[in-house]
Parts: C-alpha cells; structure tokens; sequence
C-alpha cells in the first residue's frame, strides 16, 4: 500500500522530534523572509506538523542542509540500512562545555619573537595568580635568555610544567590550549596531539592571522569566558595520514634521528615495512622536491586509480587548508564545518586538471608512478619532510580527532571576517551608478 505525501511527511515529523529539526523539503508551502547580501534575515517555514493542523513553527538557522527526501516519484525509494545513519550535531549549535573545571592550560608561544615576551608573561601571571591553573609550556621556550634572565618572572617561571617535543606525551595532562603568535602556532598545537585534541584558543600576534581570531588587549575577559564554558566551537577536521615505506637500510645518528632529519610519529613495524602516521590540519604536500623532472605519482580513491598528477606536485588539503596552500594553487576556498576533502594540483603540464573536492569519508593512497624518473617528497602541515620513494604509499582520510577551535563570535561570523582582513577577498573599488540629470523646466 503507497503512503500518500502528507502521510510520509508527518510520519518523518513524528520520527524527528526528538531533534526538534524538521526538514523544509518535505513541504511544498515553504516561505523565505526578506534576505540581505551574504545572509537571510529571516526564514520562516509554515507547514503542518500534524494532520488536519494549520499551525505554523519556524526552523531555527542550521548550518546543515534540508534533510533529502528519499522518496522518488510515485514507486521508488532509498533502500533504508540502519548501519549507515549517522546523527551530527548541527555545526551552528556546537558550544563549548566542561565536564569538570579546567584545571591545566598549555601555552604555546611563537619561538624567536620578543614582540611575545611580555603578552606571554602577562598571561602566564594571570593564569598562575589569578586562576591558580597548572601551566604547561614546552622547554625550549624558557631557554630564552630574556625569560631565564628575568628574575620578577623567577616565582611564575617555577610553577610551570614542561615538556619537549617528541619525548613527552601531555596529550591526557592538558585541559585546554591557548597559543600566542600567527597560524603557525596553531599547526604546531595540532601537532603536538595525535588524538583527542583541547579546545585551543588562538590569539592574532603574528603575521597573517587567518586561524587566530582574538586579539590579546583584552584577553582576562576573553579567557575568563573560556573557563567558564561560554563559547563557540568550530570542529577543525584533520587528516589522518598514514606512510608505509620499504624497509631500507638507513645511516643514523646517536639521538635516534634519521640521516635526512626526520623523527617518525607513531613509527611501527607492519610486515617489514616501516610505517608512520600523523594528524594534519591544513595539507599534505607531495612534490618533486630538488629534481628537475615532473613529479609522477598515482592518485587512488577508495582502491581505484583516478588519475596520475604530472607537474610539480599535488596538494591534499583539508577545509582549514584550502584557505593555504591550495589557495596559493588556484583551488576554492571552504567553510571549515563542511564535510569534504580538497585534491589540488600544483602546477600541472595539463591545460584541464583543475581541483577537486572529494567527500570526506573516501581514503586516498598516493604513490609513485611505475614509470617516474624521479622519487618525490612529502610534509604535513609544512614539517617532517621526507622522501618518497617507490614502493612506498601514503593514505589519508579523515580523522575522527577534529580540532576544537574556539571561535570569537560564531563559525559563519569569524570565516568570513578572516576572508575580509586577511585574503581582502574581493576587495574592489565600486562601479559608480549612473548620474541623475536633472529636469528641464
């Protein structure tokens, strides 16, 4: 027996309501309100939430869009697999809370900038005095002489914790993070957590400032509010990369280094081969490094081969990437909350290979090309560099540890402020309007 329209909308009305959202597509009466440039004013949506009702309810803005309606045509449905229903949290709704107060704070300070050194003392002092919080900075940033020479800042300096890259694991010891200095500082922290990642609040000292939306001068309040729990979150998703490389005899120095620098993140063993893997932010770079030949390297999607990058390189970014490297590239900018991944070719020898957006959930793997002149090299988020030679794979996907970004006003609010003052995205002089002449009498 077919269910009629009205029956099949109310009945999803009635499965939803326990989320309070209801879908504008499943109604043919749907009323827009009067819009401004860049965002509606207004939405209202009159539709019947039960049978014989004519009362009107209004959806409240989500960042997501309308439910689709898997209904097609008078016979034909989407075939329903419970295994496969994801619920997500509507991104405009996403605010941060604490289970417990926050008890520690990781500052991270942009190293070889005295411009620092007094906003980092004055917070350091009120995280220490005013919020008695256990502050975690990383060793090499108390080495500075005009720190380790300051004897006013000697009883604050004593009650820090340290820690040193690659040697500690603080992951489980920090509540939240706050970084001083540009997007650099917030990569690094990124970094620093190879899984769940603290909320991180990034405040604009440096130079570009595109991912640090708060300026320090009146940063008590600002963190104030951030203890308390009164802010918005915007999920940064990251990339979940993994490196498998033969196994090759390799000259090591004593520290346990490898000879071209790099120090593996999560070094294993798998059937022989060496394998490392690492949470990225904003992209992973694979170029033709000091050669002069193309770069040849196959690009996979879930298994099949989609197509072979000839040219300087090709760019994997993330949402928060987009706005870097692949920007620089030629590719789209995109919203931070959208789902998806971002191929980007750089400088390609082909007059038709433009990027691409993949959908988030797919598993890329590139590897060298059986035909390539050359090996090619590898970074994530501009660091660890290392070569990639053939035989040897790098997947990536998206990770299931996002980072929390704090945000300054709202996710929508602080993207496009950033676009504005930062890119001068679509900065251009007016066109004049045409002169009214006036009337003859």
């Amino acid at each position: 027996m077919e269910m009629s329209r009205d029956k099949l909308c109310a009945s999803k009305a009635e499965g939803s309501s326990d989320s309070g959202y209801h879908c504008s597509a499943c109604h043919d009466d749907e009323e827009w309100g009067n819009t401004s440039r860049g965002r509606s004013k207004s939405r209202s949506l009159s539709a019947s939430p039960a049978l014989g009702s004519t009362k009107e309810f209004r959806r409240t803005r989500s960042l997501h869009g309308p439910c689709p309606v898997t209904t097609f045509g008078p016979k034909a449905c989407m075939l329903q697999n419970p295994k496969t229903i994801m619920h997500i949290q509507d991104p405009a709704s996403q605010r941060l809370t604490w289970n417990k107060p926050p008890k520690s704070v990781l500052v991270i300070k942009k190293i070889r900038d005295a411009s620092l050194l007094q906003p980092f003392k004055e917070l350091c002092v009120y995280l220490t005095e005013e919020n008695n919080m256990i502050v975690y900075v990383e060793k090499k940033v108390l080495e500075d002489p005009a720190i380790a020479n300051d004897e006013n800042f000697g009883p604050v300096k004593k009650k820090f914790c340290t820690f040193r890259e690659d040697y500690d694991d603080i992951s489980n010891q920090i509540d939240f993070i706050i970084c001083l200095g540009g997007d650099g500082t917030l990569l690094y922290a990124s970094s620093l957590f190879q899984g769940s990642v603290p909320p991180v609040m990034a405040f604009h000292l440096g130079s570009l400032g595109f991912l640090t939306p708060f300026n320090f001068e009146n940063f008590q309040s600002q963190v104030t509010q951030v203890i308390e729990g009164n802010a918005a979150l915007v999920l940064r998703s990251r990339l979940k990369v993994k490196v498998v490389k033969e196994h090759r005899e390799r000259a090591a120095v004593p520290n346990g280094i490898e000879e071209n620098g790099v120090v593996p993140a999560s070094l294993e063993k798998e059937g022989g081969k060496q394998v490392m893997q690492y949470q990225v932010l904003n992209e992973v770079v694979v170029d033709r490094g000091p050669s002069s030949y193309l770069s040849n390297v196959d690009v996979f999607l879930n298994g099949h081969l989609i197509t072979t990058v000839q040219g300087d390189g090709v760019i994997v970014s993330t949402p928060t990437g987009s706005t870097a490297y692949a920007a620089a590239a030629g590719a789209s900018m995109i919203h931070p909350n959208v789902p998806a991944i971002m191929i980007t070719p750089i400088c390609p020898h082909s007059l038709s290979f433009r990027p691409i957006v993949v959908p988030a959930g797919v598993e890329l793997k590139i590897m060298l090309s059986p035909d390539a002149r050359n090996t090619a090299w590898v970074s994530f988020d501009g660091r660890k560099r290392q070569e990639i030679c053939h035989g040897d794979s790098i997947s990536i996907t998206t990770s299931c540890y996002p980072l929390p970004s704090i945000c300054f006003r709202d996710p929508v609010s602080d993207w496009f402020e950033s676009l504005a003052e930062c890119l001068h995205w679509n900065v251009r002089k007016k066109q004049n309007n045409f002169a009214v002449e006036e009337e003859e009498f």
